[in-house]
């Protein structure tokens, strides 16, 4: 491996397949390759997410989770081997349940908007849910441990109630409420409440 990380540019994928951490070489568009992809998408956009202004346990949170992706698409690099244990998992679901006890109930669908760092947040949760149907995609096809797809799709639900945290931190002066959807119906409905009064 240290003689790969000094060695960027090693031409050795020039005919379309990729080595996998195993010696094995695969097409470039193997399932396999195509989740492991997705994993990396998401944690890059947590880099970007990490470069806004965070409150400091969200900001942990998703360190420690950029190394529990990094986990992740090694593990999928290695078919039959495992890197993501339940214990992550297991942490998310505290996590998840710690940011939403201090949410208001949604009383309706929200947009993904509001401050730049929300917005990032849901960006992610969408990748996160892309990665999670690749996952499983693969496992259709190939043997993928039960953890990694329960962690993508725990990450997901995560990435939904940071977005709202963030909507509310205010670090940045923008901070307030979630962006709502409003659908014609409940417009007119409204409107109507408003004639009526």
């Amino acid at each position: 491996m240290a003689n790969r990380l000094t060695q960027i540019a090693t031409r050795t994928g020039d005919d379309g397949t990729t080595g996998l951490g195993d010696g094995s070489r695969v097409p470039k568009d193997h399932l396999r390759v195509a989740a492991m992809g997705d994993v990396d998408e998401l944690n890059s956009g947590l880099g970007l997410l990490l470069a806004e202004p965070l409150p400091a346990a969200v900001r942990e949170l998703l360190v420690v989770i950029q190394h529990e992706l990094f986990n992740l698409g090694g593990e999928l690099s290695i078919p039959g081997y495992e890197l993501l244990k339940a214990e992550a998992v297991a942490r998310l679901d505290e996590a998840l349940a710690q940011h939403n006890a201090a949410l208001p109930r949604l009383q309706e669908f929200i947009l993904p908007a509001g401050t730049r760092s929300a917005a990032l947040a849901h960006v992610s949760r969408t990748v996160a849910r892309r990665a999670e149907r690749a996952l499983v995609a693969l496992a259709a096809v190939d043997t993928v441990n039960p953890a990694p797809r329960q962690y993508l799709n725990r990450l997901s639900d995560l990435l939904f109630v940071l977005a709202r945290v963030l909507n509310r931190a205010n670090l940045d002066g923008l901070g307030g409420d979630d962006v709502y959807w409003r659908s014609e119906k409940l417009a007119r409905a409204l409107a109507g409440a408003d004639d009526a009064g």
